[in-house]
């Protein structure tokens, strides 16, 4: 019962997911990104115990394919989930199992994959591609909203969505961006308002933590005039 896409940026290498669906929280249960590395997408009766063993797998050195074959080879129940994967060099592997509900499926290409269960229609994973192909230009948080706010106006999940989140890593051990609208009528026009807020701050609260007698973020964009 969900949308997403997983993407790698190519000019600056950062990786990214941006999701929504129905029920409650999923930032907290299907988005898994490492920097410099990759991750997955667990999603539709997904289980979160593959987001650490796809991590572990593509540290190893395994390809985004090769990490697929060992999900599907030690899952009995592989046929319920929806998984999308992309490694370090943007390879990518995708899975829609025959036990997800119609309309279910994916577009996987390489550094992109966008995919979706119980949508409306098909048009909720091709516009979400559609809008990557012609945004090579913005960063790679705005691309992926942009993305999952086409899926949502393609008709998005039959049952509309109620959470959302974006998550992308750039070069530290913690999120550039880790945004989410865990309940709410419209989650992805929240999470639109939030991750335009927190946007002028990415700097600041990528620098802060080794910078603590840094300025209060207010007085900090007051000072750069953001």
């Amino acid at each position: 019962m969900t949308f997403s896409v997983i993407a790698r940026c190519k000019r600056t290498g950062m990786f990214g997911i941006a999701i929504a669906t129905r029920p409650l929280a999923i930032g907290a249960k299907c988005p898994f990104l490492k920097a410099g590395l990759g991750g997955l997408v667990s999603q539709a009766n997904g289980d979160p115990r593959f987001g650490p063993l796809g991590l572990n797998l593509l540290e190893t050195g395994f390809s985004a394919p090769k990490v697929m074959r060992e999900l599907e080879d030690n899952d009995p129940y592989i046929e319920w989930r929806q998984i999308a994967v992309i490694d370090r060099d943007g390879r990518t592997a995708a899975r829609t199992g025959s036990d997800n509900e119609d309309w279910k499926g994916h577009i996987a290409i390489d550094n992109f994959v966008s995919l979706g269960n119980r949508v409306t229609s098909e048009a909720t994973v091709t516009k979400m591609a559609d809008v990557w192909e012609t945004t090579d230009e913005l960063d790679l948080g705005e691309r992926l909203m942009r993305c999952v706010e086409a899926g949502r106006d393609a008709g998005g999940q039959i049952a509309g969505q109620h959470s959302a989140s974006i998550l992308v890593v750039n070069k530290r051990s913690y999120g550039w961006i880790d945004l989410r609208v865990d309940e709410h009528d419209e989650p992805i026009g929240e999470l639109r308002r939030i991750l335009d807020l927190y946007t002028p701050l990415l700097e600041y609260y990528d620098v802060r933590p080794a910078k603590p007698d840094m300025p209060r973020d207010d007085i900090w964009r007051q000072e750069r005039g953001v």
